[in-house]
Protein backbone atom coordinates (compact mmCIF):
# COMPACT_ATOMS: atom_id res chain seq x y z
CA UNK A 1 0.00 0.00 0.00
CA UNK A 2 2.52 2.50 0.80
CA UNK A 3 4.33 1.77 -2.19
CA UNK A 4 1.27 2.46 -4.38
CA UNK A 5 0.84 5.77 -2.16
CA UNK A 6 4.61 6.77 -3.15
CA UNK A 7 4.19 6.09 -6.68
CA UNK A 8 0.86 8.02 -7.52
CA UNK A 9 2.49 11.08 -4.85
CA UNK A 10 5.84 11.06 -7.51
CA UNK A 11 3.69 10.47 -10.47
CA UNK A 12 1.51 13.54 -9.44
CA UNK A 13 4.32 15.62 -8.66
CA UNK A 14 6.20 15.12 -11.95
CA UNK A 15 2.96 15.86 -13.66
CA UNK A 16 2.32 19.27 -11.88
CA UNK A 17 5.78 19.80 -12.55
CA UNK A 18 6.01 19.87 -16.42
CA UNK A 19 2.22 21.12 -17.02
CA UNK A 20 1.84 23.80 -14.78
CA UNK A 21 4.75 25.62 -15.97
CA UNK A 22 4.08 24.88 -19.53
CA UNK A 23 1.03 26.77 -19.19
CA UNK A 24 1.98 29.99 -17.35
CA UNK A 25 4.76 30.38 -20.53
CA UNK A 26 1.41 30.65 -22.48
CA UNK A 27 -0.01 33.50 -20.52
CA UNK A 28 2.59 35.79 -20.53
CA UNK A 29 0.54 39.39 -20.13
CA UNK A 30 1.01 42.04 -23.00
CA UNK A 31 3.30 44.75 -23.04
CA UNK A 32 1.87 47.86 -21.79
CA UNK A 33 2.24 50.94 -22.94
CA UNK A 34 3.19 53.36 -19.90
CA UNK A 35 2.07 56.99 -20.64
CA UNK A 36 3.39 59.34 -18.22
CA UNK A 37 0.73 61.88 -16.87
CA UNK A 38 2.08 65.72 -15.98
CA UNK A 39 1.64 66.22 -12.41
CA UNK A 40 1.08 69.88 -11.54
CA UNK A 41 3.39 71.40 -8.93
CA UNK A 42 2.32 71.30 -5.51
CA UNK A 43 1.35 74.21 -3.64
CA UNK A 44 3.22 75.14 -0.21
CA UNK A 45 0.53 73.86 2.53
CA UNK A 46 0.00 75.80 5.61
CA UNK A 47 -1.58 73.23 7.57
CA UNK A 48 0.11 69.92 8.36
CA UNK A 49 1.21 67.46 5.93
CA UNK A 50 -0.52 64.89 5.81
CA UNK A 51 0.58 60.80 4.52
CA UNK A 52 -1.88 59.35 1.70
CA UNK A 53 -4.37 57.67 4.07
CA UNK A 54 -4.96 61.45 5.75
CA UNK A 55 -2.65 60.76 9.12
CA UNK A 56 -0.11 63.01 9.89
CA UNK A 57 3.24 62.73 8.62
CA UNK A 58 4.95 62.31 12.00
CA UNK A 59 8.18 63.11 10.10
CA UNK A 60 7.66 66.87 10.25
CA UNK A 61 8.33 69.05 13.17
CA UNK A 62 5.17 70.97 13.30
CA UNK A 63 3.73 67.24 13.16
CA UNK A 64 4.54 66.05 16.13
CA UNK A 65 4.53 68.85 18.21
CA UNK A 66 1.19 69.35 17.67
CA UNK A 67 0.64 65.29 18.68
CA UNK A 68 1.93 66.37 22.21
CA UNK A 69 -0.21 66.20 25.26
CA UNK A 70 -0.18 69.29 27.28
CA UNK A 71 -1.19 68.06 30.61
CA UNK A 72 0.31 66.16 32.84
CA UNK A 73 1.84 62.66 32.34
CA UNK A 74 2.94 59.52 33.88
CA UNK A 75 6.54 58.00 34.07
CA UNK A 76 6.31 56.21 31.04
CA UNK A 77 5.11 59.48 29.28
CA UNK A 78 1.58 58.45 28.49
CA UNK A 79 -1.04 61.20 29.97
CA UNK A 80 -2.37 60.94 33.74
CA UNK A 81 -5.49 60.65 33.06
CA UNK A 82 -6.90 62.04 36.75
CA UNK A 83 -6.27 65.52 35.43
CA UNK A 84 -8.77 66.96 33.48
CA UNK A 85 -6.85 68.48 30.81
CA UNK A 86 -5.91 64.49 29.49
CA UNK A 87 -9.29 63.49 29.96
CA UNK A 88 -11.21 63.94 26.06
CA UNK A 89 -15.07 64.98 25.94
CA UNK A 90 -17.51 62.87 24.80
Amino acid sequence: MKKIITLFSLLVFAFSSVVVPAQTDKKTPAKKTETKQEVPAKKEESGPKLKKDGTPDMRYKENKEAAKKTGPTKKDGTPDMRYKENKTKK
